[in-house]
């Protein structure tokens, strides 16, 4: 059974909040993502929480994010990673959005330099593919996009 309702209240507390949190790529934080419908990823407990590989800093107060999951997945859609020497994750990319800034409740770690950018090929390719340029010729301005 969803709950919604208890959503909406740690929702609305969440947005009150006014404390600064600092983050940059590539940190993992507990964040509140809620209660989503569909089949879009859901937080768990009290708080509503995952964790989240931050992607892409866009300002102080907005990132791309990406939820984890312990559950070992494979396919386009995900990419694994070591998170500690004894815990294997999964990045569920295909979940990927922006979030803002008050969602983040505790940094937990840190993706490392070389699996973080296997993500970010592995995320562009599932976003764009190899199809993304309707042209490929050099003078239509589509033909720029790579």
């Amino acid at each position: 059974m969803k709950q919604f309702n208890k959503w909406n209240q740690v929702k609305q507390e969440t947005e009150l909040i006014n404390k600064r949190v600092y983050f940059k790529e590539r940190d993992i934080f507990w964040t509140r993502i809620g209660e989503n419908i569909g089949f879009e990823q859901n937080g768990k407990g009290d708080e509503f929480q995952r964790p989240i590989l931050i992607i892409k800093r866009y300002t102080n107060d907005m990132f791309l994010g990406v939820p984890l999951s312990t559950t070992l997945r494979d396919g386009s859609f995900y990419f694994q990673f070591n998170f500690s020497e004894d815990k294997k994750s999964t990045a569920l990319l295909v979940q990927h959005k922006l979030y803002s800034h008050k969602r983040l409740m505790k940094k937990i770690g840190m993706i490392n330099k070389d699996d973080f950018e296997q993500l970010k090929i592995k995320l562009h390719n599932l976003i764009f593919g190899d199809d993304f340029c309707s042209s490929k010729k050099k003078s239509d301005p589509e033909g720029n996009c790579k």
